[in-house]
C-alpha cells in the first residue's frame, strides 16, 4: 500500500474507532459538529438547542434566511443542498462558502447538519448519482466548518408496501453508502418517512443493524410515526440511541391522508417531548422542519414561520425544565 494510500486508511480507521468509542449521544459532539455549539453562558454543554431547516426558506436569500434565523433566538440552521436552494453545491460557489462560513460565525449560528434527498430505490446510474451528491456534501460540509464538519441527512424512498422485496436492494446500495461516507469521514444519517419503504423504527434499525457502519445512523422525526398511531415515547426511546439528528413539525391526519404542519399546530406536545429528551439525557439541535406541503402553500410566509415555531418552541423548552 502506498504512503497515501497508508495514510487514507489510517485516518478512516481513526474516525470509525472515534465514533465507536464514544456514548452514543456524544458522538454528534465530538465528530459531527456539535462540539461546535458553544453554550450560552453559565449553562451546561450538555444541553438541548433549536434550530431552523432553511429547507423552509426558498424564497429568502441565504443572508435572509440566516439573519431571520438569528433574530428570532436560533442557535443552528440546516442547509438543503437541493436543486433550485442558494446552498446547491453546483451554485454555491467557492466565494460564497468563505462568505458564509464567516457570517455563520457572525451571527453565532451553528450548522449541525446538511439536507441532502438521495434514494435507496434506484438503478445503478441512480446509485452513481447518490454516491456524487455524498460525495459533494461532505467537501461543502468541510469547507464550511472544517473543524467538525455537519453531518447529511435524507430520507431514502421506495413504497411502504414494497418493503419486503425492497430491502435487501436498499441494503446493498446503503452499503455503498457507508463506504464513502467513512472515507469522507462523515456521518449520514438516515430518516424514516411515513410514504417510504423504511417507514418505521423496526424498519429503520435494521437498515443500520445489517449495514454494520458506525458512519450510518438515524434522524429522528416523530411526525411521521404520529401519523402511523405509534407513541413518542417508545419510538424515541428505541430509536435515540442511534439519532444524530432531530427534526420537528406537527400533522393532521393520518398514514393514509395526512398533511404536515407547523410545530405549535397539531398535536405534538412539546413539553412533554422536551421532557423526555431530558430524561433519555439526548443533548444536541431540534431543528424545525417546514414541510413542502406548507411552504409550497399561496401567503406562505418563512420570517413568520421562523418567529412562530421559535416562539411555540422555546417557551416550551422553558416549561420542560420545570
Amino acid at each position: 500500500m502506498s504512503g497515501q494510500g497508508s495514510e487514507a486508511f489510517r485516518q478512516r480507521r481513526q474516525f470509525l474507532n472515534s465514533l465507536l468509542a464514544l456514548p452514543a449521544f456524544a458522538v454528534g459532539a465530538a465528530t459531527v459538529g456539535y462540539g461546535s455549539m458553544l453554550p450560552a453562558a453559565g449553562k451546561s454543554d450538555s444541553e438541548i438547542s433549536l434550530g431552523f431547516s432553511l429547507y423552509g426558506t426558498k424564497q429568502l436569500t441565504l443572508e435572509e434566511s440566516m439573519l431571520a434565523c438569528s433574530a428570532a433566538g436560533f442557535r443552528h440552521v440546516e442547509f438543503c443542498l437541493n436543486p433550485g436552494f442558494p446552498t446547491e453545491p453546483a451554485v454555491f460557489d467557492a466565494a460564497a462558502r468563505r462568505t458564509t462560513a464567516a457570517r455563520l460565525r457572525e451571527l453565532h449560528l451553528t450548522l449541525p447538519c446538511l439536507m441532502i434527498q438521495i434514494p435507496l430505490v434506484c438503478d445503478d446510474a441512480g446509485q452513481q448519482a447518490s454516491l456524487r451528491t455524498i460525495a459533494e456534501a461532505a467537501a461543502l460540509g468541510r469547507d464550511l466548518v472544517p473543524d467538525q464538519p455537519p453531518i447529511l441527512e435524507t430520507v431514502v424512498g421506495g413504497s411502504p408496501a414494497k418493503w419486503d422485496e425492497q430491502k435487501a436492494g436498499m441494503l446493498q446500495r446503503l452499503k455503498g453508502w457507508a463506504e464513502l461516507a467513512e472515507r469522507e469521514q462523515v456521518v449520514l444519517a438516515i430518516k424514516a418517512h411515513v410514504g417510504s419503504a423504511m417507514n418505521s423504527p423496526a424498519r429503520l434499525l435494521w437498515l443500520l443493524q445489517e449495514c454494520g457502519s458506525a458512519a450510518i445512523q438515524a434522524a429522528y422525526d416523530f411526525s411521521h410515526f404520529e401519523l402511523q398511531g405509534l407513541q413518542l415515547q417508545p419510538t424515541l426511546t428505541e430509536l435515540l440511541p442511534r439519532t444524530r439528528f432531530i427534526h420537528v413539525k406537527d400533522t393532521a391526519g393520518d398514514a393514509a391522508k395526512f398533511r404536515f404542519l407547523l410545530p405549535g399546530e397539531g398535536r405534538t406536545d412539546y413539553v412533554q417531548y422536551f421532557r423526555l429528551l431530558r430524561q433519555l439525557k439526548y443533548s444536541g439541535p431540534v431543528c424545525v422542519e417546514v414541510s413542502g406541503q406548507v411552504s409550497g402553500q399561496p401567503g406562505y410566509d418563512a420570517r413568520k414561520a421562523i418567529t412562530s415555531t421559535w416562539a411555540v418552541l422555546s417557551k416550551a423548552l422553558a416549561e420542560s425544565a420545570g
